[in-house]
């Protein structure tokens, strides 16, 4: 039995990286899992063998959170799957780096349109069987950025920033329902998505961190579970940052 034994728990973007991680720990503690991916099947079919070689319900679902019909089946075949949602995870998210004076507008719009429409779309389409369960978690993944600015990072940190001032919103819209949200902001970790900006930044950036390394995605996830369980039942509309210092 772990913190989340029986319950059901979707991650969206949990084929790689701190999604993986997220998949991986929520099956850990006795939780049935599902989680989206875009289009790394690969990937995806590497995750879930993973979790049902520990003997736990695992749902891969290929949606694209920009996509508010694909967003609506994915929600749907989880809960017809496990009869509930009980926690929601908004991990996935991407980058597209440029100086924002030589920032193409397409570029401004989809990650905008993923990082923070995804989350609004998924965090909706889940919020009706929350509130019939009278109970929910939903855990944000923010950045750094959000509060630090970077260089070519102006569609990201917007994307990141937004998302903590929605998870303060939804948190107080939904508390009356028995529905916490919270946001977790990583700093450098180390994963496919972090690995063009680790190296270029190279020792210097490690200089900035008071921990001197860089994070691992278990280290994030395992923030994202303690919001997911029942220790965090008092916790609501707050940002945890997960950064070895970063931001000090």
């Amino acid at each position: 039995m772990g913190r989340l034994a029986g319950r059901a728990v979707l991650v969206t973007g949990g084929s790689r990286g701190i999604g993986r991680s997220c998949v991986e720990l929520a099956a850990a503690e006795g939780a049935r899992v599902a989680f989206t991916y875009r289009a790394n099947t690969a990937a995806a079919e590497a995750t879930t063998a993973a979790v049902r070689a520990t003997g736990v319900e695992c749902l891969a679902l290929q949606a694209d959170g920009t996509d508010r019909s694909q967003v609506q089946a994915a929600v749907q075949a989880v809960v017809e799957a496990f009869d509930r949602i009980d926690v929601l995870i908004n991990n996935a998210g991407i980058i597209r780096d440029q100086l924002m004076v030589a920032m193409e507008p397409d570029d401004w719009d989809a990650v905008l349109a993923t990082n923070l429409g995804g989350t609004f779309h998924f965090t909706q389409e889940v919020a009706q069987p929350m509130m019939l369960q009278k109970a929910g978690r939903i855990i944000n993944l923010s950045s750094a950025a959000a509060t630090q600015g970077g260089r070519g990072q102006a569609n990201y940190a917007a994307s990141k920033a937004a998302i903590e001032a929605f998870t303060r919103a939804c948190a107080v819209e939904l508390a009356p329902k028995g529905i916490t949200v919270n946001a977790v902001a990583p700093g450098l970790i180390e994963t496919d998505m972090s690995r063009e900006v680790r190296s270029l930044a190279g020792d210097r950036i490690r200089e900035e961190i008071a921990l001197r390394r860089f994070g691992m995605p278990e280290e994030v996830a395992r923030v994202v579970l303690f919001l997911a369980s029942d220790e965090a039942t008092y916790i609501t509309g707050q940002v945890i940052h997960v950064d070895g210092g970063l931001r000090l």
